[in-house]
């Protein structure tokens, strides 16, 4: 079972989401951001659906799940899951584990029935103890014992019994700790406990391993036990990173990926560097089986609408950011393109790295190593004003540096000589010339759902651009038009949350319209890159 939709209206941290785009091939689902940002939250919908659609109750706690001073309409209505195959969510088609799942020590001096994984699900919210080995050690014990004098095959041998036992949990575990070996479960009616060998150590008990051994062995151990019981899920897991080193994270991710049954489906909510550098590795070997949901920097307070997003720079280094802070800054891009616009933190307002964050939005994907710096005006990207052409360098050997001005009204000489001291210039007045081209209008219109208005909001343009010719400016300078444009563009297209003004529209809707085999943007990349 595969998730396509998620809709989620005025529940814990969300106003109004929805998460869509998720293919059917999308085989693991990584949810990116920082701590207090809603992934878990994001969990407790599903879990709270599941719940709810498989009959097995929830724990009426309103307020965990409500807003405050917010009116709430039943909480069924208020979450929607969407599935590839359709249908509710029945039984055995979601797995969740909390990120409280620490189990210190345990030892066990009998054996006891178990019921059902199905019928046992002890969790409620994201927030509740999760402490499952000491659970699964009873359960994997006792369906030895119903092995052995029931369903075992008489011919079978005890090592071959117990490699059958416990071999499924033993050989990932190796690859994440070559010299960690899975043993057996001890004597269950006598202080019974997982044994490991360790090294010269024999036979030592399950609360002698380290902590990341112990969050390691717990998932692989609980995903084996319960699989044949979700054998077509959505496997849930939050923070599965928790007391791991990031290879060991990276590692155990690709274990989780490899032990998933069928055609389930794997979510983890992280912000750990391991687990993003494997499920990148994992969407470059696969496109199409690794999708990325990214809660960084969004505001859940008003309607928010996620689509996939692809591990581009921007992306990785928003990352990074969260993983390791300002040591972020040390990651350094290929290629840095010095551009025009405010720069951050030294003018105060909104429009802050206005260009440099267009550019990013139009080329992310296709020229992911680069990354775009906004560093004052034309005259100060020229002289290099605040010296990125001369430190960068110096920071991190083999950046390769370019600068780039708009066009204004430099004449060709002017261009020529700025080319010889490789800063390249805009082929058109400024970067609005290609935002509100009449491709990239026509393109708004489809995207809105009236392709057939395009005529008319280029009509709306070339009034735009009368009155400014009217008021003495020259026919090309289409910042000028752009407040007019946008708030007639609003009106004949019933555009909402597209942008609170014109700059606000163009990064946040325009830019986004760009695309690989469009003219506008094929002229732009060879003004921006020479290529």
């Amino acid at each position: 079972m595969r998730v396509s939709q998620i809709e989620l209206k005025k529940f814990r941290r969300f106003s109004d989401l929805k998460i869509q785009g998720i293919p059917q091939s999308a085989k693991l689902v990584v949810l990116a951001g920082p701590n207090g940002s809603g992934k878990s939250s994001l969990f407790d919908s599903l879990l709270l659906q599941y719940r709810m659609d498989a009959g097995l109750g929830w724990s009426q706690d309103a307020k965990y799940y409500d807003r405050s001073d917010e009116a709430e309409a039943a909480l069924k209505q208020r979450i929607k899951v969407a599935t590839h195959c359709g249908g509710k969510l029945t039984r055995g088609s979601v797995y969740m584990r909390t990120a409280y799942r620490n189990d210190p020590e345990f030892t066990t001096r009998s054996l006891t029935q178990q019921d059902n994984v199905l019928d046992t699900l002890h969790l409620n919210r994201l927030i509740d103890p999760d402490a499952t080995v000491s659970k699964n050690y009873q359960r994997l014990a006792s369906q030895a014992m119903e092995d052995v004098f029931v369903k075992e095959d008489s011919g079978t041998t005890i090592g071959d019994f117990r490699d059958k036992l416990i071999g499924q949990i033993r050989e990932p575990l190796m690859r994440l700790f070559p010299d960690l070996i899975f043993v057996g479960v001890g004597n269950p009616l006598a202080e019974g406990s997982f044994q490991f060998d360790k090294g010269v150590s024999k036979g030592i008990d399950y609360k002698n391993l380290s902590g990341g051994e112990k969050a390691a062995f717990d998932l692989i151990l609980d995903f084996v036990v319960k699989r044949t019981s979700y054998p077509d899920a959505i496997y849930c897991i939050d923070e599965p990173e928790a007391h791991m080193n990031t290879r060991l994270q990276a590692a155990l991710l690709y274990e989780l990926v490899n032990l998933l049954p069928g055609d389930s489906q794997l979510w983890v909510a992280s912000h750990s560097i391991g687990m993003m550098r494997k499920a990148r590795e994992l969407y470059y070997a696969d496109p199409a089986s690794v999708v990325f949901i990214d809660f960084g920097g969004k505001d859940f307070d008003q309607p928010v609408v996620l689509n996939p997003s692809k591990p581009t720079r921007s992306f990785w280094a928003s990352v990074l950011n969260v993983a390791l802070d300002d040591l972020a800054v040390l990651v350094a891009p290929s290629e840095v393109v010095i551009c025009e616009g405010n720069p951050r933190g030294t003018v105060a307002g909104k429009n802050a790295e206005h260009d440099a964050q267009i550019y990013k939005k139009i080329f992310g994907d296709d020229f992911p190593d680069t990354t775009f710096i906004s560093a004052g005006n034309s005259k100060e990207v020229q002289s290099d004003f605040v010296g990125l052409a001369t430190v960068l360098p110096n920071i991190a050997s083999g950046i390769k540096i370019s600068r780039l001005i708009d066009l204004d009204d430099h004449a060709p000489d002017d261009v020529a000589d700025f080319k010889s001291k490789g800063i390249n210039v805009l082929s058109s007045r400024h970067l609005e010339c290609y935002l509100y081209d009449d491709e990239v209008l026509s393109e708004l219109c489809s995207w809105a759902g009236h392709p057939e208005l395009a005529p008319d909001l280029i009509a709306i343009k070339e009034k735009a651009i009368e009155k400014v010719v009217a008021n003495g400016f020259p026919a090309d300078d289409l910042k000028k038009a752009a407040g007019n444009i946008y708030v007639e563009a609003k009106k004949l297209l019933s555009l909402k949350q597209v942008g609170n003004d014109a700059p606000a529209f163009a990064r946040q809707t325009l830019a986004n319209l760009i695309k690989p085999g469009m003219g506008v943007y094929e002229r732009l990349k060879q003004d921006v890159f020479g290529r």
